[in-house]
């Protein structure tokens, strides 16, 4: 069958076959890396020891009470676990779902309010985008907040648009309020209140004030509170301390109060926005700006897209805790109000896209080598990384420019959707390199290479010491907690409720450390470089088991 170019969108094989190839990449990216610390190894982590423990109500991390986010990621790598055993890609698969479910849910939503087109638009953007790939390979908590919100979103405009029948506006608005639940059980009250905060805003511009009666409050609100409410309930009974700390702590202080270690300037997440929507930023402006006009109708979908992107990027950017991260769930209504730009977009303007991607690979394949040079030279450390890294990003540079010349072509002979197609497939390939290449990188911050050695002294009975640090993801790969030493950080609200877990200063661990040695009885510790320079300066009885550039792995005989 013959798919006439610039009706793309008309062919079920060829949609079909673009998510295919979208869902089969994805899902084997997920295990080519190595899990990289702090959030991908604590969360893995934290799924490892409810699957071992069985407990599915108190979170922990290295056996320690962990309240400061909801269970729904760990539940569904816990799950993982149990169906498909421990690795690197069982412990990505919830967050590789959600970035599916997010893609297909933003191409959905745009082909049942906006049309076809701009469904077909919406998922290619979305699923080419740096940022919305790059998070659903990694093993964080933004891309299951991120998918729940989309689902969110999603439902919200297929049920208040204008020709939704009452079946479809009661079935999509309870829909949005499951996924209201999900995402406060993925990371905790902004799950609900960014989207009210959002229909606050856009009744308020629009002057829509009927769709408060449009939202099925009494239904919506049972099916929140029967999917949201149990975990709370049933944890807050086993451990008392946690609402507080939830609640106050985790919410409220901070995001107003400063200390977290994550403070930021106010245009933090302004710089990351512009390689996040990468390859589509030359279109976002006049995207925003076209957002502003009023369309026919009571509903405002394009309002409401802007009113969401806009109001959770200042949100984060007016808190005192920022991470990349955050920003995340703004990518699906960007994506929409981008594909509802292209849909109209002139042959010049898809010429500025597509040129636009021919210059960002030139200046990758000119300057890439270049930025490795002089990084080289000033870290000669880093340099086996660097090199390992340099042909990945040479290749995102060629896909980059080939892809942005391909498109090039297109667009001059008025083929609108084979330019999507190929500026889309073009990022997709280049984002995929930039994560593949990082291997080496991952490898170095996990620790992953000093494993053999570790494991060959290590056994049962040993007990494992870490020593003024907390290694994430060698936790996850040795598959056993450690006893900390003085060490608090994220730990600190744990401890305080089970201070036996750890030994709070360096003294203790030291006579205890000696006394075993003294007695025939093997013990190891993961320790800086530093502070085995203390010790030994000390005369404390140590053999190096392993080391690299980060840490070291001794043992006291």
């Amino acid at each position: 069958m013959k798919i006439n170019v610039n009706e793309l969108h008309s062919s079920r094989v060829l949609m079909w076959s673009l998510l295919g190839i979208f869902i089969v990449v994805t899902l084997y990216a997920l295990g080519v890396r190595t899990l990289v610390p702090p959030d991908e190894g604590r969360y893995a982590e934290m799924a490892r020891e409810m699957f071992v423990t069985g407990d599915w109500i108190t979170t922990r991390l290295n056996g320690i009470k962990y309240f400061e986010k909801p269970p729904l990621q760990t539940w569904m790598n816990a799950l993982t676990f149990a169906a498909f055993g421990l690795g690197e890609w069982q412990a990505r698969l919830w967050t590789g779902l959600c970035g599916i479910i997010g893609v297909c849910m933003t191409a959905y939503a745009g082909k049942k309010v906006f049309g076809p087109r701009v469904g077909l638009y919406a998922g290619l953007v979305l699923a080419s985008s740096l940022f919305w790939l790059a998070s659903g390979q990694i093993n964080s908590l933004d891309m299951g907040l991120s998918g729940m919100m989309t689902l969110t979103l999603g439902s919200l405009l297929i049920a208040q648009r204008d020709d939704a029948t009452a079946m479809e506006r009661r079935n999509w608005m309870l829909a949005c309020w499951a996924a209201m639940a999900l995402a406060v059980l993925a990371k905790g009250l902004i799950g609900i209140v960014l989207p009210g905060a959002v229909l606050v805003l856009y009744s308020l511009c629009a002057r829509d004030w009927r769709i408060w009666t449009r939202l099925h409050l009494v239904k919506g609100l049972l099916v929140f509170f029967a999917i949201a409410t149990p975990w709370f309930v049933l944890v807050a009974l086993r451990n008392p301390e946690q609402p507080y700390f939830f609640f106050v702590h985790e919410h409220f202080q901070r995001f107003l109060m400063k200390g977290h270690k994550r403070e930021g300037a106010w245009y933090y997440f302004l710089v990351l926005l512009i390689p996040g929507i990468l390859p589509w930023i030359g279109l976002l402006p006049q995207s925003l700006a076209a957002a502003f006009q009023r369309q026919p109708g009571a509903f405002q979908p394009r309002l409401m897209l802007l009113v969401w992107a806009i109001f959770i990027f200042f949100f984060f950017s007016y808190s005192t805790s920022k991470l990349p991260g955050y920003i995340v769930p703004i990518f699906p209504a960007l994506a929409l109000l981008v594909a509802l730009y292209l849909e109209s977009a002139s042959r010049r303007q898809r010429l500025f896209a597509a040129g636009l991607l021919c210059v960002l690979g030139a200046a990758i394949l000119i300057g890439g080598p270049i930025a490795f040079g002089k990084a080289s030279a000033r870290d000669p450390a880093a340099l086996i990384a660097l090199k390992g890294y340099q042909p990945w990003l040479m290749a995102a540079g060629f896909f980059a420019l080939a892809g942005g010349a391909l498109a090039l072509l297109h667009a001059r002979q008025l083929r609108r959707d084979m330019t999507v197609l190929t500026i889309a497939g073009a990022g997709f390939l280049a984002t995929h390199c930039i994560l593949a290449g990082s291997e080496l990188y991952g490898q170095n911050r996990a620790g992953t290479d000093m494993l053999p050695q570790i494991q060959a002294e290590l056994t049962a009975d040993t007990k494992l010491y870490s020593v003024g640090i907390y290694e994430q993801s060698l936790t996850y790969y040795l598959q056993r907690p450690v006893i900390l030493v003085d060490y608090w950080d994220e730990f600190t609200f744990g401890l305080k409720q089970q201070p036996e877990l750890s030994i709070p200063t360096i003294e203790p661990f030291i006579t205890q450390w000696t006394n075993d040695a003294n007695a025939g009885v093997r013990d190891m510790a993961i320790i800086s470089l530093d502070r085995y320079k203390e010790l030994q300066q000390r005369g404390v009885p140590m053999r190096v088991i392993a080391e690299d550039a980060r840490r070291m792995v001794i043992a006291n005989k």
